[in-house]
């Protein structure tokens, strides 16, 4: 009997990484590969599923040697004998909703799981359900009640179930909106910015006290990739964030100001286009930023008291708010020459007066130019 290699494959929600389930002869192995784009940024990340030979008693040098899938040694085996081919039919791939990590599931039974924050560093690290002991191919599974990783599994496995067959969107939005409105008055327009794909995101407008606010919705959907890895126990303060913006009246029409905070509408799908995080003291660049400027700094620090509000949580994480400012070349160059230059700017900024409403004013750092 013979068997095609690959058996399964799913791209991730931005399509920057694809898992897949490859099968021959011998072993079933699971895989999350880098599209091209990531390709030399990030190493294919592998998990042994099963031997489908009986399990040696030694590593299986040679076929690492070959270059081909090993069979995992007895010692770490569930299982010695030969184990029976994976049905494809029976095979589901879930992505973490951070977009960089994926579990594997078998005819309803949690069969794999490779973490997300995996990704960003050398050792490889996966989980498998017929694994006893950590090898270099995968370490045990175990059971909700004795690996976390399993636990999230079951937990993103309802989330996207949810996402499937509820109105979590509504919930969101109104719980967003609300605590927009609270702040800024009604929403006097709102822009849809997902293209029609999951996760639903839109930007909601509001005119209060001669200012333009600009607010997201639906980023905080989503915890952001490499925070996990980043911030470790501390990452719920910072994988969730929703961006903002605020412009003068006085000194921008509402299209200008519209075409401006268009900046958001590209900010807000970037963390998991690039596999990255958005957070304070951060810069981007972008094409709308008004004349005399070139990026947006991303900074809460800037904003005044009203704009100092917290927003509803989401999975038992609280999202920060973060709002965006023009900044100059010489300014973005400051911010990027040092780990805590985004925050030592965003001093200059209050020092000098300025907050987190846009309205012209000097440059606060001295140019090379």
């Amino acid at each position: 009997m013979t068997y095609q290699p690959l058996i399964a494959e799913v791209h991730n929600q931005q399509h920057t990484l694809t898992a897949i389930v490859e099968q021959d002869a011998r072993t079933a192995y699971f895989y999350i590969w880098p599209t091209d784009l990531f390709r030399s940024q990030y190493a294919v990340r592998g998990c042994w599923l099963r031997n489908l030979l009986p399990a040696p008693a030694q590593e299986d040098r040679e076929a690492m040697e070959q270059g081909i899938a090993p069979l995992l040694s007895a010692e770490f085996c569930r299982t010695l004998e030969a184990e029976p081919p994976l049905d494809p039919a029976g095979l589901q791939v879930l992505w973490e909703p951070s977009d960089d990590g994926a579990a594997l599931w078998y005819y309803g039974q949690l069969l794999a799981v490779i973490p997300g924050w995996s990704l960003y560093q050398e050792k490889q690290v996966s989980f498998s359900s017929g694994c006893i002991k950590p090898n270099r191919l995968t370490a045990p599974l175990g059971s909700a009640s004795t690996n976390d990783y399993y636990a999230r599994a079951e937990h993103q496995r309802q989330f996207w179930r949810d996402w499937h067959d509820g109105n979590e969107w509504d919930r969101v939005q109104q719980a967003l909106l609300q605590r927009y409105q609270a702040q800024f008055g009604e929403s006097v327009k709102y822009y849809a910015i997902d293209q029609g794909s999951w996760p639903p995101m839109a930007i909601s407008q509001h005119w209060h006290q001669g200012v333009w606010y600009f607010l997201t919705l639906g980023m905080s959907i989503r915890p952001m990739p490499q925070v996990d890895y980043l911030f470790d126990e501390l990452a719920p303060q910072y994988r969730r964030i929703e961006l903002a913006m605020a412009v003068d009246g006085e000194v921008m029409t509402e299209s200008n100001a519209v075409q401006m905070a268009s900046a958001l509408a590209e900010f807000a799908h970037l963390p998991w286009a690039r596999l990255t995080w958005l957070g304070e003291g951060h810069t981007l660049a972008s094409e709308v930023a008004p004349v005399g400027f070139e990026s947006f700094l991303l900074a809460n620090a800037l904003a005044d008291e009203r704009a100092q509000f917290s927003l509803p949580k989401r999975d038992g994480d609280r999202p920060n708010l973060l709002w965006a400012t023009p900044i100059t070349e010489a300014e973005r160059l400051f911010a990027q020459a040092d780990e805590l230059g985004g925050q030592q700017l965003a001093e200059r900024l209050l020092a000098a007066g300025n907050n987190h409403i846009f309205r012209p004013r000097q440059q606060v750092v001295e140019s090379d130019i």
